[in-house]
């Protein structure tokens, strides 16, 4: 869980980096005397007040943008497919799909954070590395993992309308045309395997749909009958345990 929270930290210390640094570079070596009164005297109070209401504000949206920065995209959007395919939108609660997602993003993502930790975040903590050093390595780590699931096409496109040249290697790809590349290309991937997760349910739809409609049975809605049949097939084919570990594995 240590990594998990030292992830959290490094990314929302890595999106604002900037405006950290503006907030506080100046106030490094005056103490809180200090501050607290040129705030009062104006000196410099209303800079330092809308670095402070940007830097939270953008810490706000951290946990956002930092859920499109890991596997929790696909993993949700998949969950939510399966429930529509089933035909019980409400079952399982949002509250356990949200929070099953959330604990498989922690579960793959975890190796990833352990590098972060080890490579900059502990270093930094012990003031072996600077702050610009730290935000480099750690958007290397994330960057790297971004990439290998990001496809060309999407990469291309930001790079594009980026105006940028294409790289060299991988490392030169910027982390702020990573990010939205990697969000698109798990869209795509979520809505593929959405797709294919409705196809065996709705076989049996059309089946029990052709069969009422056979025997005059029109004014029976199909779901009633088809949904226990799609609930027994799925946990005859222990569907929890094939659907989840094929995720896992699409990450590792």
């Amino acid at each position: 869980m240590r990594y998990v929270l030292a992830g959290l930290l490094i990314v929302s210390i890595c999106l604002v980096p900037c405006l950290v640094h503006a907030a506080t570079g100046q106030e490094k070596t005056r103490s809180q005397g200090d501050i607290i009164g040129s705030l009062v005297k104006g000196e410099g109070g209303s800079r330092n007040l809308i670095n402070i209401v940007i830097v939270l504000t953008v810490l706000a949206f951290a946990p956002a943008i930092l859920l499109l920065m890991s596997s929790f995209t696909r993993i949700i959007i998949v969950l939510s497919f399966l429930r529509q395919a089933m035909g019980i939108p409400q079952l399982p609660p949002n509250q356990v799909i949200i929070g099953l997602s959330l604990f498989l993003t922690f579960f793959i993502m975890a190796p990833t954070y352990e590098r972060v930790n080890a490579n900059a975040f502990s270093p930094y903590m012990n003031n072996r590395i600077g702050y610009d050093e730290f935000v480099s390595k750690a958007s290397k780590e994330m960057g790297s993992f971004m990439l290998k699931f990001t496809k060309e096409k999407d990469l291309a496109l930001f790079m594009n309308v980026a105006g940028l040249k294409r790289p060299n290697s991988a490392e030169e790809v910027p982390i702020r045309v990573i990010v939205p590349a990697f969000a698109i290309s798990e869209l795509k991937r979520a809505f593929q395997i959405g797709f294919l997760l409705y196809i065996p349910f709705l076989v049996i739809d059309m089946v029990v749909a052709s069969v009422l409609l056979s025997a005059g049975m029109m004014m029976l809605p199909p779901i009633f009958i088809s949904l226990p049949f799609k609930l027994m097939l799925f946990v005859l084919v222990d569907g929890w345990n094939l659907l989840i570990g094929s995720m896992i594995k699409g990450f590792f």
